[in-house]
């Protein structure tokens, strides 16, 4: 026999999830303001390894329109440098011997709408994986109704699965606005 309120907290956990990452992948999303975020993904060699970029270097915002890479090691500016080169940040560092500095541009009105399409269309991505739980834990119930399963239970079931589903979508919602907003902002 299906239990119920297990098989309903198990979605919400995976719904969060996706929610989740897409917050993760919405913070990598340069939109105009410096933000270390975006330097998340960047690996630099470090003695033979791929490691973070944050496990070499300290790595700061001066100000709203720069980053700052401040290396422990001086030996390692080259292979920071080459690491965000190789990487997809889209951003030509440059180095004074001591430090590494990322001027971030201002991204011009073409360029944000495109930042505003990524956006959505992980968002979207987040909303099919929602939808894809939901379906999932609909299945499970209508298999649960033939093993013996009351069809009250399976319609109670299904209403909050869709309200768990539609917390999720708004959550979604919430942070696609928020980001766009950002994005948006000159």
């Amino acid at each position: 026999m299906i239990d119920i309120k297990e098989t309903l907290d198990s979605a919400g956990e995976r719904m969060e999830m996706a929610v989740m990452y897409l917050e993760e992948q919405l913070a990598r999303v340069r939109a105009g303001r410096a933000n270390i975020a975006i330097l998340d993904g960047v690996r630099v060699e470090s003695y033979g390894s791929m490691v973070p970029l944050n496990q070499v270097a300290t790595v700061t915002t001066p100000d709203a329109r720069s980053i700052a890479i401040r290396p422990w090691d001086k030996k390692m500016i080259r292979n920071i440098e080459k690491a965000i080169m190789d990487s997809d940040v889209g951003i030509t560092p440059e180095n004074n011997g001591e430090m590494i500095r990322l001027g971030i541009p201002q991204p011009t009105e073409e360029r944000r709408k495109e930042l505003t399409k990524q956006c959505n269309k992980y968002g979207e991505g987040t909303k099919v994986q929602v939808r894809n739980v939901r379906a999932e834990v609909k299945d499970k119930l209508k298999k649960a109704v033939k093993d013996g399963l009351s069809e009250d239970n399976e319609k109670d079931a299904e209403s909050d699965l869709q309200k768990i589903h539609d917390k999720y979508i708004k959550k979604v919602d919430d942070l696609l606005a928020a980001k766009t907003k950002e994005i948006m902002t000159v």
